[in-house]
């Protein structure tokens, strides 16, 4: 079969599979709290009654992931997402009042906005964290009252097979749909006219999706990612900074979306800084290779690619520290296990300080005055996460004020993600739009601006029907001045 014949395959599928649930969707009118709630309890039965059969899918896909890192990343954290949407929705489905202009407020006037759901969300998710990144945004979409479509990524296909199994056990096809394959049905996928879109993956994807979903006026979320900073402050603790730090980076072997990419350590720490990152990797992971906790790449391709970092930054004559036991640095790219490497005071023209890293690697820069580090940060995109870690309460809103990215978490790597009451999206090159708790039912919900007039026929009493005169005149310049 050839290639345009498996993209109009792929697009009729997905067609049908969108016209069926805008169909269910119109049929069934107003979207119940209760029915909300019941989708968002299957959701929760689905992660709890197989979470066994996740963590083995996910570890078959990474060639090595540790069943308590998909425990604690993707299942207890999309549970948690979705028991916060459950707890809360009964509030944010409320009229949210507003004020009419003056003087109707006294005159009976009422405005409100009311949270409508918009349809059929399509959700499409990337391989890092393979389940949360379907159902953190699924609990805001369900809650929101709509139904779902979603692409998870073609490079977990074991844990995608899964999601589409077990959907299909909980859910009627109508209601959330699991579509899976490669480009072809991404391509197609966000060629829909669906009533919203969110994106999570690569930059270069993200504008392709964008640029699809513009023809059909579709909204868009992109969470894309880019290098995100570390700022440690000279009042910080340099050993807790350092502990904290590096214990967030090797989370998921590097493989977060806002996992830190660049530190800027004061000049006067740094060899104390390498020292404590040394000792902390060695208590968690004594052993990379071979050692079931220590996550792998995703595969053969991106090890080489995060490997490369490391190997121009060596013939360059970089320092480059391996967070491991000596012989332990690589294994083979058949296992695709990198341990963790600092590469200490990059050249900026170096592939690590390019690209995102998205890995087991983290630049170390030094520095000794504040100045060019903001001017460094905001030369760049802006980041989906920036970090900072000090004591010094003036220069921690100094570096928040001055600089601009997604999100911010203080003495602590990627916490501002785990709040499902904080808005979690990027801004320029990381990302549009803001998904997670109340920010994300309004995000995928319409947000429906609805007057209602009083007693009094205002534009009558205030003489603004024609034929215009002199009231009108009084009127005007009672209102347009300074």
């Amino acid at each position: 079969m050839n290639a345009p014949t498996i993209v109009q395959d792929a697009a009729a599928e997905l067609q049908l599979i969108l016209d069926n649930q805008r169909q269910a969707f119109r049929a069934e009118g107003p979207v119940s709290l209760e029915t909300r709630i019941d989708r968002i309890d299957r959701c929760i039965a689905l992660l709890v009654d197989h979470k066994q059969a996740i963590c083995d899918a996910v570890d078959k896909d990474f060639g090595c992931r540790s069943p308590y890192t998909t425990q604690m990343m993707d299942i207890m954290n999309s549970v948690g997402s979705l028991k916060f949407v459950k707890k809360n929705l009964k509030k944010w489905m409320k009229p949210e009042k507003r004020t009419p202009f003056m003087p109707m407020n006294f005159l009976g006037a009422r405005a409100y906005v009311k949270y409508q759901p918009k349809g059929v969300v399509g959700i499409m998710t990337p391989w890092n964290v393979p389940v949360n990144m379907i159902f953190s945004p699924l609990a805001d979409v369900l809650g929101a009252g709509n139904r779902a479509m979603i692409k998870p990524s073609e490079f977990t296909p074991h844990t995608s097979a899964l999601m589409g199994k077990l959907f299909a056990q909980y859910f009627e096809e109508t209601e959330v749909a699991v579509v899976t394959g490669g480009p072809e049905v991404g391509a197609a996928f966000s060629s829909l006219k669906l009533d919203h879109i969110i994106f999570t993956g690569a930059s270069s994807i993200g504008r392709l999706v964008g640029k699809a979903a513009a023809d059909n006026m579709v909204p868009v979320t992109l969470e894309l990612g880019g290098k995100s900073p570390v700022v440690i402050s000279p009042s910080a603790d340099i050993n807790k900074a350092a502990e904290t730090l590096i214990t967030g980076k090797a989370m998921n072997g590097g493989q977060l979306c806002v996992s830190p990419d660049y530190c800027f350590v004061p000049q006067s720490k740094l060899e104390a800084f390498i020292k404590r990152c040394r000792d902390v990797i060695a208590e968690q992971f004594p052993t990379v290779q071979g050692n079931p906790d220590f996550v792998a790449c995703i595969n053969e391709r991106h090890y080489e690619r995060v490997k490369g970092y490391i190997d121009e930054a060596a013939e360059r004559g970089t320092r480059i520290v391996p967070l491991c036991p000596k012989g332990e640095e690589v294994s083979s790219p058949e296992e695709h296990k990198l341990a963790l490497h600092l590469i200490v005071d990059p050249a900026d023209d170096l592939a690590c300080m390019q690209d995102e890293i998205f890995g087991a690697v983290l630049n170390v820069k030094t520095y000794d005055d504040l100045d060019p580090v903001l001017h460094f940060i905001n030369e760049r995109e802006h980041p989906l996460a920036l970090y900072y870690f000090g004591e010094d309460k003036a220069e921690e809103e100094r570096v928040i004020n001055e600089t601009i990215s997604g999100g911010v978490s203080v003495n602590q790597i990627a916490m501002h993600v785990g709040c499902d009451d904080l808005p979690f999206g990027g801004i320029g090159h990381s990302g549009s739009g803001n998904y997670r708790g109340f920010d994300g039912f309004r995000t995928f919900s319409h947000g429906r601006g609805v007057y209602r007039e009083g007693w009094v026929n205002m534009a009558k009493l205030a003489g603004t029907l024609p034929p215009f005169g002199q009231k009108l005149d009084k009127m005007l310049d009672s209102q347009i001045k300074k």
